[in-house]
């Protein structure tokens, strides 16, 4: 009998899974390989466009980390504006599960400065709405422990200003960290603080975040002290026109914007008046028109005399001077007792075209020579005549911006260099060249006599010793219906210190001052700011006291009528 023998099936079966256990490694394998070679492409693909993409610099690349507008700070690096991750807290009325009244009431405890009837109004309403933005942390704390599952703490980037109100005219506001600035540098300079570039370097500023405060500090307590309707100040570097200060009261907190919308400029806590409102701005225009009349070869001498003797009729109005001398004057004493009569007659016999040329130099007919948006043009002559060119030339009948006067008194002490102004913090190598409108001459003999109307004249209560101010009154009425309303005064002190050696142009303005015992005027309301004001930030700005330095005004004093009388 044959005998089959079967191999068995068992090492079959054992070789097998071997196989299959190899294969599946293997699979396994080419799928981290590919895995792995995906996310390196992927990796390498991202650096290449972070790098490369905009052909700049590898700062692009970490772009996405970096604030979504850069941070606003003062010349010397403290900070102005400041974009940040902040609470908000919002409701949706559908999902509240307590009384909106009784919630509405401790919110209101939370926050004290909003109604409990704006709260209960949001809290009743039919959809999500803010109950507050920019919320401090201990506040969100507050409202999260009231239980309500319907009330939500949202992160957003906000634009916050550390400073709040200082500055805030020239830092304007952003309603959104990533939209369009809403005025001043916010929107000025929108492009560089929101350019990926250049946004995680901080903006510079001319400001300095001392002098401002200074600035703000005694225009308030002087429009307090004369219940003024406003008031404004501005400090400006006379060699470079940076702005180191510029303050507009009343002020605003560009962290809590309110609806302004349709007020007028006049009526509006957001309208930045030094560079938006027009005044005629009075006798602080007198030593431009007479540094012109020096230029044009019509004064030749300080001691050519001019008839004050009465008031000067003219086309049926008649020039007077507030506090007539009755007399003969020469052009020291025009500046010292603030002659309009005297100022006329120089403009007179000069003529309309070198007045009109230097004001046009000035930039008076355009807007106020800053890189603000919202900045107003003066308010030019319709014609220019006999009478137009007399009553100009000691600040009737023509309106311009404050700026337009800082700009202007710069170039008139700085050696005779006009230059446009600046909120931003410029190096020594790009200070604009700027074009001269006065001869260095004639700012050499202005600045004796600006100096010489503080120390003699209208502008003695500006008379900070050892600082050598110089500067000059100006009082108008503010024209109303077709008319002058002799009881409304803008009042302005336009001035520079050190007069030896001009640096710092300060001009200070108020608006309606009531005065005391009913004196208005600007020796009274606007000069004793600019004396405050400059005691406090000279040593901040590294002008020191001197009482043994002075401009030599000893050639000029003599032709004064009572120095006269004494010899």
């Amino acid at each position: 009998m044959a005998t089959i023998i079967v191999q068995p099936g068992g090492p079959r079966a054992g070789h097998q899974r071997i196989d299959l256990t190899a294969i599946a490694h293997n699979r396994l394998m080419l799928l981290l390989l590919m895995f792995m070679g995906i996310t390196a492409i992927v990796i390498c693909r991202l650096l290449w466009v972070g790098i490369f993409a905009h052909g700049a610099s590898g700062d692009d690349a970490l772009s996405g980390f970096l604030p979504a507008r850069a941070d606003i700070v003062d010349r010397n690096g403290v900070p102005l504006a400041r974009t940040m991750d902040a609470y908000s807290i919002a409701v949706r009325p559908s999902k509240l599960i307590g009384e909106p009244a009784e919630i509405a009431r401790k919110l209101h405890e939370i926050f004290p400065d909003e109604p409990q009837a704006a709260f209960y109004k949001k809290l009743t309403g039919r959809g999500w709405a803010y109950l507050r933005r920019r919320a401090l942390p201990e506040e969100v704390a507050a409202v999260n422990a009231l239980g309500e599952i319907g009330i939500e703490f949202p992160r957003e980037k906000e634009r916050l200003y550390p400073q709040r109100t200082l500055a805030a005219h020239v830092l304007g506001f952003a309603p959104n960290a990533e939209r369009q600035g809403g005025m001043g540098v916010e929107a000025a300079f929108n492009d560089r603080l929101t350019d990926p570039a250049q946004r995680g370097r901080p903006f510079a500023l001319s400001i300095d975040s001392r002098v401002q405060g200074a600035l703000e500090s005694e225009l308030y307590a002087q429009l307090v002290q004369t219940r003024a309707k406003g008031a404004g100040g501005i400090i400006m570097d006379a060699n470079t026109g940076e702005i180191i200060a510029m303050a507009s009261l009343p002020v605003f907190d560009p962290n809590k914007l309110q609806n302004y919308a349709g007020k007028r400029c006049s009526e509006s806590p957001l309208c930045n008046h030094m560079v938006q409102a027009r005044y005629e701005l009075g006798s602080s225009f007198k030593p431009l028109s007479i540094a012109a009349a020096m230029d044009a070869g019509v004064v030749t001498s300080m001691s050519k005399r001019y008839d004050a003797t009465a008031p000067l009729p003219i086309g049926g109005f008649r020039i007077k001077d507030d506090h007539p001398l009755g007399r003969w004057i020469n052009v020291p004493e025009i500046l010292v007792h603030s002659s309009n009569i005297g100022t006329a007659r120089i403009a007179d016999e000069m003529g309309a075209a070198p007045l009109q040329k230097l004001f046009r130099s000035l930039d008076f007919d355009q807007r106020a020579p800053i890189e603000f948006h919202e900045r107003a043009a003066g308010l030019w002559p319709s014609s220019w005549g006999r009478i137009t060119s007399m009553t100009t030339s000691y600040g009737h009948g023509i309106a311009i911006t404050p700026l337009h006067l800082a700009a202007a008194y710069a170039a008139l002490v700085n050696g005779g260099i006009w230059r446009p102004a600046t909120v931003r913090k410029l190096d020594p190598d790009a200070v604009p060249e700027g074009r001269r409108v006065f001869s260095a001459a004639t700012s050499a003999r202005m600045r004796q006599l600006l100096r010489m109307i503080v120390a003699a004249g209208t502008g003695r209560s500006a008379d900070a010793k050892g600082f050598r101010v110089g500067g000059k009154t100006g009082s108008a009425e503010k024209p109303q219906e077709g008319r002058y309303n002799k009881t409304s005064l803008v009042t302005t002190f336009a001035s520079a210190f050190p007069m030896d050696n001009p640096r710092y142009v300060v001009v200070a303005i108020m608006d309606e001052a009531t005065g005391q015992y009913g004196l208005r005027t600007a020796a009274w309301t606007a000069a004793p700011v600019v004396k405050r004001v400059v005691e406090r930030v000279g040593p901040m700005l590294g002008v020191m006291p001197d009482e043994q330095r002075d401009v030599d005004i000893s050639d000029l004093m003599p032709l004064l009528h009572g120095d006269k009388e004494k010899e």
